[in-house]
């Protein structure tokens, strides 16, 4: 079931309710919102596939979506019952969802999670992770997976997999170890210890760590500042950075030149009345 989008409505969505997650669109902003307060918005599988669904039910004008958590805690990581053998009602148990399945069949399924992170890396969004209390594991992985990261000062980070005999597998090693290095990404990951706002903010986990009373007019203020710029080289910028990485500087100097050419003929024409 989907409806239509008016702005300031929720969308709504059979996939989207069933895994705790509210949409919200108003204009070119679009909030999704981790919404099962009762369970300090824990994860679940049918969560990963709500998040999963988000994408295809952005009308085309979105052009910033921010990630929050409803309640005082962002996101405390993986429902814990998954891991116990009575499981998530109506969900059943890490037991029984891998039990039946040979290890393509276990990678093949986490790929399928994954798919509810990996979209915000999508060009045609710029995403921002607003943060209040925990974000662990999971929580902590969709969090790093937005493109800037507003944090409360009761913000508090852990990636808790190693503790449980895990490794990070839902797209968080890769921003990570960009945001704060290899080595320090691997202490992180391997201890499993907690980091609070302060050090998010320091190790640039976090762009900006603000009063928790502040943490909603801080983001919002960050929306306006980006929604005050011309929308394509949003875009363009955003693929720029996200390739600048793999190319040497050379090749990065080439393809800035190449994306530039659209727009300076695009403002030539503006200015000429083309």
């Amino acid at each position: 079931m989907t409806s239509a989008t008016s702005a300031g409505n929720p969308v709504q969505s059979d996939a989207l309710a069933a895994g705790g997650i509210r949409l919200e669109v108003d204009g070119a902003v679009a909030t999704v919102v981790l919404d099962r307060a009762d369970r300090r918005n824990a994860m679940t599988p049918t969560m990963w596939l709500a998040l999963a669904a988000v994408p295809e039910l952005l009308p085309a004008d979105v052009r910033v979506v921010v990630i929050r958590g409803d309640g005082p805690t962002f996101c405390a990581g993986l429902d814990l019952r998954l891991a116990s053998p009575e499981g998530v009602p109506g969900e059943g148990s890490m037991g029984s969802i891998m039990t039946p399945l040979d290890d393509q069949g276990i990678a093949d399924q986490v790929g399928i999670w994954q798919q509810g992170f990996l979209w915000m890396r999508d060009p045609r969004w710029i995403t921002i992770a607003s943060v209040q209390g925990a974000a662990v594991g999971g929580g902590f992985q969709l969090a790093l997976s937005a493109d800037l990261m507003v944090a409360a000062d009761d913000a508090k980070f852990c990636m808790k997999e190693n503790a449980l005999g895990l490794v990070p597998d839902l797209t968080g090693t890769k921003p990570l170890v960009d945001r704060v290095g290899y080595s320090r990404a691997l202490e992180i990951c391997a201890t499993s210890r907690w980091i609070d706002a302060e050090e998010a903010g320091r190790l640039g986990i976090a762009q900006q760590v603000v009063p928790v009373a502040e943490l909603e007019s801080a983001t919002a203020a960050l929306v306006s500042a980006l929604l005050a710029t011309v929308p394509a080289p949003g875009v363009k910028v955003k693929e720029l950075l996200l390739a600048a990485e793999r190319r040497d500087v050379y090749e990065q100097a080439r393809a800035e030149r190449e994306t530039q050419v659209s727009l300076l003929r695009g403002m030539a024409n503006r200015i000429s009345g083309a």
